[in-house]
């Protein structure tokens, strides 16, 4: 039987371009749709594969989508302004490429193609860090990107064949490296400078984390068990990585012994998010994230001894 044909938007981004690697060495058929914002090459090695193909556009346009949504039976809409300070720098793109895009995709798409939707567990804003948040759990975003990327989960979910996977901070290597995510951003510093200074009021603030590793083969253990798994919403994260800014700065000093890390008493942080992460309704469907902190950790100091940063920020 011939494999699906799976289109991702912004597909040579950081997720995208790893996401892209595990698809095709699966033997599924390929598209990516991607206006290269950021100028990346990540996907060069895929041009001699027949399976793969490129489109040069923006998933906000309604032409470029309805020509392109004919031909596919999977759409993974990953293009999106990614972060919170990346979306309050740019709100105007943060909406129509996070928001409007997706309820364009999900109005002209048929009810039988299949979408698996990357959400945010930001959504869950603040709570206490003391209870487990399960997919249950009301959400209360403060960004402006955690309110976007809920608004189009909601969208999605009013039509049927949609898998929502709501990520855990991704961390680890991509062709398309972002250097401004929490865990690689905390490598980066302590490499360059050798010293982190988080702000002391929110040093034990709890988030949740993840490899990208696992987060590309959550998108392909979601593809495989679609019909089991279809029309839900899912927490996907790392089970052992709910931690604190301050357990993942020592986390990392373990990794460098030379990192000096004081907390800042004067400023604070603006991404007050605060929560621990219950991933059970996941693992019992048969995933469980398995790619450790440290196995990141080590695979980032490894990245910041080749990589120049001013390549790989989010905007």
């Amino acid at each position: 039987m011939e494999q699906e044909k799976i289109l991702i938007t912004g597909g040579a981004g950081y997720i995208g371009s790893v996401l892209t690697d595990h698809l095709l060495s699966r033997g599924y058929r390929v598209t990516i749709l991607d206006n290269l914002l950021f100028g990346q090459i990540g996907l060069f090695q895929y041009a001699g594969n027949p399976n793969f193909e490129f489109v040069r556009g923006d998933a906000r346009n309604e032409n470029i989508m309805k020509d392109l949504l004919k031909n596919h039976d999977v759409i993974i809409p990953l293009a999106a302004i990614v972060g919170a300070p990346a979306c309050e720098r740019d709100p105007v793109s943060a909406q129509s490429i996070n928001y409007d895009s997706i309820a364009l995709l999900n109005k002209l798409r048929s009810p039988d193609q299949k979408i698996i939707f990357p959400n945010t567990n930001s959504g869950n804003g603040r709570t206490t860090g003391e209870v487990n948040c399960t997919e249950e759990t009301p959400l209360e975003p403060i960004s402006l990107y955690g309110q976007t990327k809920v608004a189009a989960e909601k969208e999605l979910l009013q039509k049927p064949n949609v898998i929502s996977l709501r990520l855990a901070t991704v961390f680890g290597p991509s062709p398309r490296m972002r250097f401004d995510l929490l865990v690689n951003d905390f490598v980066y510093r302590a490499i360059t400078y050798k010293y982190l200074v988080p702000f002391l009021k929110t040093k034990d603030y709890k988030r949740n984390f993840v490899h990208i590793d696992d987060v590309v083969d959550g998108f392909c253990f979601a593809l495989e068990h679609f019909e089991d798994m279809k029309d839900q919403v899912y927490n996907l994260g790392l089970n052992e990585a709910n931690i604190s800014i301050a357990e993942l700065a020592e986390k990392i000093k373990e990794h460098i012994p030379s990192l000096s890390i004081s907390y800042a008493d004067i400023g604070d942080d603006p991404d007050k998010r605060n929560y621990i992460v219950s991933n059970e309704k996941i693992n019992k469907k048969g995933f469980v994230a398995k790619h450790s902190l440290d196995e990141g950790i080590e695979e980032v100091i490894k990245l910041c001894k080749m990589l120049p940063l001013a390549n790989f920020r989010n905007a």
